[in-house]
């Protein structure tokens, strides 16, 4: 849980919050097929019966150190696409963003692709 401090009072903004929002800012990139798992908890999360194949939560991973938020992505990019743009393209959307709708300086970016699809 991340709390803000401002003259109005305090507001607090759940990680669910953050990772909804950057995995649907993610999605909309040119580019990205999907987003993929990391970790054990997800890929049980993803096996089960009842897991929608259109999480946005999946793949994502959001760090709040010192007042700067760390973000971790895991993505499948299509086959042919210029990879430096829409990484740089991915990190400048997700960026403003959360600068935008939050207020919080994002720290880093770090995007992962495993995998290139056709």
């Amino acid at each position: 849980m991340v709390t803000l401090q401002n003259h109005v009072g305090k507001i607090c903004i759940s990680p669910n919050y953050f990772t909804e929002l950057i995995g649907n800012t993610v999605a909309k990139c040119f580019g990205v097929i999907s987003m993929n798992v990391t970790g054990v908890k997800e890929t049980l999360r993803a096996a089960m019966p009842s897991a929608k194949q259109t999480d946005r939560r999946r793949g994502v991973r959001v760090r709040f150190i010192k007042e700067k938020l760390l973000v971790d992505l895991h993505i499948s990019l299509m086959y042919g696409v210029n990879m430096n743009a829409v990484i740089r393209s991915i990190i400048n959307k997700v960026g403003y963003t959360i600068e935008q709708s939050t207020g919080i300086n994002v720290e880093k970016v770090n995007v992962y692709v495993d995998n290139i699809r056709v």
